[in-house]
């Protein structure tokens, strides 16, 4: 079976690998630490009201055979420790099938994390870490050569991701088709870093030729993934180019980093290095390895006609084990940017001088003097939920006010998700939210005030509220 595997991506098998795994840890421990909170037994949306009334079928999780906030840490922290186990490469000199199972036991946990994680778990790079993790199951170790067919179907999922992320833009939008879509993407994406100040303050011009730079890679450099090396190795260098352009730019969890990790499964590590003479695959794991192919070929019709749809869905999952989906991103760019900023008071009535104190997220702007802090590739996942909060109350309708319950009530997991709680001494009596407008300050303003945003307060988002006792 020579057709089967092929030795020239033996090194970039080796470094997809480790580095998968490494995004694998990071997934575990923003689990473990941040569940209790969102999740948790107590938490806003407590995953056993979810598996009382969600059968298996619809969101198979271990945690359908039993949950409590103990078991679901165990199982976080042993994926964590699992994953870092092959950052090292433990796996590579293992059997065969013994590294397959470690793999998966990995995607089992992960998946049944995700199935339990309601709203805070419906990112797209969820998704992308189940689908890739699944293929990466079937992928192998040093005993044998890399299976082609794997590397093409890793191939197709980076297709998808970025040729899915480039139709939404031109088919959303208006000001990703006249190129000026970055003139507010700085300021007003999720979660900005400490160096998307400065890209906002890029020349106009230069904004203009980023957008148009970012269609080409991606809509006409995922084509050359397909073609022969080494043009499939120059176009994962400019997915991977881009991609760390995106990195410098703003927070976007585990996304990029993902997305330059498929692209390294395309690189022919031949080029680099000399590959080793490896075994020929067993029967049994050519087999399966069929299989596979065959299982992501009738699964990939639904995500295939949505590319070709005017009605192309973002970051859609279309069976509960997320085998194969859609992504894309930022269809439409907000032009303003606005906040919720949470407050509360220790005052037992409230009257005109009433002094709110203002609580500190990590992640989110809230201090227009804080500069934006980089936290990616971890996800701060209440501060994602916080952004979305300001765009409509929709978004927050499920959780925000067991949130604000948590803070009355000095709920020591959902103060741990704050950077700064204003009263360390005793709960506030009331807890109130409002919207406030921010904006990117000049240089002139950052070099008088030394604060990195603006910000006017404009209405009222969630009311005064105490705890009924």
């Amino acid at each position: 079976m020579e057709w089967f595997g092929d030795d020239a991506y033996w090194l970039s098998r080796l470094v997809f690998q480790r580095a998968l795994a490494a995004v694998y840890v990071v997934a575990f421990l923003s689990a473990a630490l941040q569940f209790r909170a969102l999740i948790g037994e107590k938490g806003m949306l407590p995953a056993p009201a979810l598996l009382r009334r969600v059968p298996f079928r619809h969101a198979p999780s271990v945690f359908h055979l039993h949950y409590s906030d103990r078991f679901f840490a165990g199982c976080a922290w042993a994926g964590a420790a699992g994953a870092a186990a092959l950052v090292t490469g433990a796996a590579d000199g293992l059997p065969l099938a013994v590294a397959m199972a470690w793999w998966a036991a990995l995607w089992v946990l992960y998946l049944s994390i995700v199935n339990v994680g309601q709203t805070w778990y419906g990112f797209g790079w969820e998704s992308l870490l189940l689908e890739t993790g699944f293929l990466a199951v079937f992928l192998g170790n040093d005993r044998t050569a890399p299976p082609v067919l794997v590397l093409v179907l890793l191939r197709w999922v980076l297709f998808r991701v970025e040729f899915g992320a480039g139709l939404i833009k031109l088919r959303g939008d208006r000001c990703w088709r006249d190129l000026t879509c970055l003139y507010y993407h700085h300021e007003t994406q999720p979660m900005p870093n400490p160096l998307s100040w400065f890209f906002h303050r890029l020349p106009r011009p230069l904004h203009r030729v980023e957008v148009a730079a970012n269609h080409v890679a991606q809509l006409v450099v995922p084509f050359a993934l397909f073609t022969p090396q080494p043009i499939a190795t120059v176009a994962a260098a400019l997915v991977i180019c881009t991609q760390l352009w995106l990195v410098l730019s703003g927070n976007f969890a585990w996304l990029n980093w993902l997305t330059i990790v498929l692209a390294l499964s395309a690189v022919d590590g031949s080029l680099i290095a000399a590959p080793p003479d490896l075994p020929a695959p067993p029967t049994w794991y050519a087999v399966l390895v069929l299989a596979l192919t065959a299982l992501v070929l009738v699964r990939s019709y639904r995500p295939a006609r949505n590319l070709l749809s005017r009605g192309q869905r973002m970051n859609t999952s279309y069976d509960p084990c997320h085998l194969v989906n859609s992504y894309g991103a930022f269809g439409t760019v907000g032009r303003v940017r606005r906040e919720v900023v949470v407050e509360g008071t220790d005052e037992p009535v409230i009257h005109p001088g009433t002094v709110w104190k203002e609580y500190g997220f990590k992640g989110k702007p809230t201090d227009p003097r804080r500069m934006p802090r980089q936290f990616a590739p971890y996800h701060l996942r209440l501060d994602w939920l916080m952004w979305f909060a300001a765009l409509s109350p929709a978004y927050a309708g499920s959780w925000f006010g067991p949130f604000v319950e948590r803070l009355l009530d000095g709920d020591r997991d959902t103060l741990r998700l704050l950077r700064h709680n204003p009263f360390p001494d005793a709960p506030p009596t009331y807890v109130r939210a409002r919207i406030w407008r921010y904006r990117f300050t000049t240089w002139r303003e950052l070099r008088a005030t030394g604060a990195w945003w603006h910000r006017d307060q404009e209405r009222e988002f969630f009311p005064p509220t105490r705890l009924r006792r």
